[in-house]
């Protein structure tokens, strides 16, 4: 019974995907047509929609300079300066050098993105959007970082032909080389800086993950590619009972061990300096937690620490992974989904690294031999998502849990 069942079911699926194309290739045809724009601009029902796909198109267009004019703003300490208090334009002119009416230019496309806003008497204050960025030291960094992405790209097709090659790259070693354990000191210079970058921009990813998942059943935590230890220290801070482990090449845990002494968590967080690409990683950890690592590196190097996190765990134990994700496919064209071409284009051009959907990186997890492997719901996606897996004595199955 089951075979009719099954090639009547494929059938229908067929049908129904032959016709959702020849549905779309009507629409598109509507859309190409000149008489439609003339017809939906002139009658009030769906003159919104116009309007709306137009503006969205134009956005677009003007998303570099959008983003210029927000670099410009961070690079003039606008948002801390009028985080203090609003000020008028001669004021903002005398402190940051630039003449009143080129600065105007500025202060005026930073009203329009909601940066800034129209305060009383003609002064300038901080808008909605400007607020945040006057009050998180990471989010201003990593715009200032951008501007490497935004150089690497100035030419779209020769970036794609050769993305390994530009400032990106190099600001991000370990993720397109090799890193050596022992280095020199210029490399190590390299790994303080992105250490430091990786410190200053995690606070929303870590702050998902508290709000997000109970440690109580937990005793001792080992974070690979732990970096300066940002996650750990504020983790130590909200579960008092746990024990720490972190794992990072040799310079990188040199930069924790300050850090860490300065808050008093030399005794709770023991470091085991090493790479994750030739050395085993420790055991005695109950919970293995990986924060915006796999994303960096490609498949076959996510499938390798996987296997040796899975190695590492007692039977029980288990692995939460944190990262930003892609979107399923379902949901291209969706506002959410817009985060994805900017993770696309940044990892492309920083190494090798990939952006995952959760079922991809769910699938790679259950290959390793995590059973059990759910995404954790959490309040603020774009950060983030959550996915945890078990080690435990049942067999896995690759077609497991699904993930929504």
């Amino acid at each position: 019974m089951s075979q009719p069942l099954d090639l009547a079911s494929m059938q229908a699926q067929s049908a129904f995907t032959a016709f959702k194309d020849a549905w779309q290739a009507q629409l598109e045809r509507w859309y190409a047509h000149p008489g439609l724009y003339r017809w939906s601009l002139s009658n009030p029902l769906t003159r919104w929609l116009t309007r709306r796909r137009t503006r969205k198109l134009f956005d677009l267009m003007a998303g570099f300079v959008h983003s210029q004019v927000l670099l410009g703003c961070v690079r003039l300490d606008l948002f801390r300066t009028l985080h203090q208090a609003p000020a008028h334009l001669e004021d903002l002119a005398r402190r940051t050098g630039l003449a009143p009416a080129v600065l105007q230019r500025l202060l005026l496309s930073a009203v329009a993105l909601g940066l800034l806003e129209h305060r009383s008497q003609g002064r300038f204050g901080l808008g909605p959007l400007g607020v945040p960025l006057a009050q998180h030291e990471g989010i201003a960094q990593m715009i200032e970082h951008n501007h490497l992405l935004y150089q690497d790209m100035q030419d779209p097709l020769q970036f794609l032909n050769n993305a390994w090659s530009g400032g990106m790259a190099e600001y991000w070693p370990y993720a397109h080389e090799k890193p050596a354990v022992h280095m020199p000191a210029e490399q190590v210079d390299k790994f303080t800086r992105y250490s430091q970058l990786m410190a200053a921009s995690q606070g929303f990813v870590v702050q998902e993950i508290l709000s997000s998942y109970f440690f109580d059943e937990h005793h001792c935590v080992l974070d690979v590619g732990a970096g300066k230890g940002r996650f750990v220290s504020e983790l130590a801070a909200y579960e008092p009972h746990l024990q720490f482990k972190m794992f990072d090449l040799p310079p990188v845990l040199a930069l924790a061990r300050e850090g860490l002494q300065a808050k008093g968590l030399t005794q709770r967080v023991t470091l085991h300096p090493g790479s994750f690409l030739d050395d085993p990683l420790p055991q005695g950890a109950d919970l293995i937690t990986l924060v915006r690592v796999a994303h960096d590196h490609p498949d076959a190097v996510v499938k390798l620490i996987l296997q040796k996190a899975f190695e590492a765990l007692p039977l029980g134990g288990a692995l939460l992974l944190a990262e930003p994700m892609a979107q399923p496919d379902e949901a291209a064209g969706q506002p959410e989904a817009s985060v994805d071409a900017y993770f696309h284009f940044y990892l492309l051009a920083m190494g090798a690294g990939r952006l995952r959907t959760p079922q991809e990186l769910q699938t790679m997890m259950q290959e390793a031999g995590f059973t059990h492997v759910e995404l954790v719901p959490n309040a603020m996606p774009i950060h983030a998502r959550i996915l945890v897996g078990r080690k435990s004595q049942c067999l896995p199955s690759v077609s497991g849990q699904s993930v929504n």
